[in-house]
């Protein structure tokens, strides 16, 4: 099996005072929580958004496996809507510590390169700092991190950066070279 040089980058915001939001994208974009846990619609996001840029590690899972995950307090799903079709999504999960990880962020292929991914980094980011504020029984945050990669979009890390995130940590792995699983061919202009 052929391997890649994978470069992980991890970034932090420390308070919420270090988030520089963006302007909201022109038009009718919302952002609306997920609320019903749903492993169909939170399945079709992640295949969707990552297909192109090889997310696999929750291909496999089962829909057991996704509604456990969705189930568990403090992880939330909030998903950009451009005029009622699904544009992408941000995936929060409350950690130990006071710690709340972006878990996932993308936009479907379609909708890159329209301003909707630094509006909705902006509103996931926020609603990270106030996750406490929906959840019994958690601490407010005090720290927010994420992770990108090398695989990633080429416009990832300067968006990061522009809201406010602040590099901790970069390693380099080996990991297999797959195939990407979607989209499916033909289904975004190259």
């Amino acid at each position: 099996m052929t391997t890649i040089a994978v470069t992980t980058w991890s970034l932090e915001q420390t308070a919420p005072t270090d988030l520089l939001p963006a302007a909201a994208p022109d038009g009718d974009v919302r952002v609306v929580r997920s609320e019903v846990p749903s492993p169909e619609f939170s399945r079709y996001l992640y295949a969707s958004v990552g297909g192109d840029i090889l997310w696999t590690d929750r291909l496999s899972w089962s829909y057991a496996r996704w509604l456990e995950h969705l189930q568990r307090p403090g992880v939330e799903t909030w998903v950009a809507y451009d005029r009622g079709t699904p544009a992408g999504y941000v995936e929060l999960e409350a950690q130990d510590d006071a710690v709340v990880e972006i878990v996932y962020f993308g936009l479907l292929p379609a909708f890159r390169g329209r301003r909707i991914g630094g509006h909705l980094l902006s509103y996931g980011t926020a609603r990270a700092w106030d996750l406490a504020d929906r959840w019994a029984g958690l601490t407010p945050t005090k720290r927010v991190w994420l992770h990108t990669c090398s695989k990633d979009g080429e416009h990832a890390m300067d968006n990061y950066q522009r809201r406010g995130f602040k590099l901790f940590d970069t390693k380099v792995e080996e990991e297999p070279d797959v195939t990407t699983p979607g989209p499916w061919p033909g289904a975004f202009p190259v």
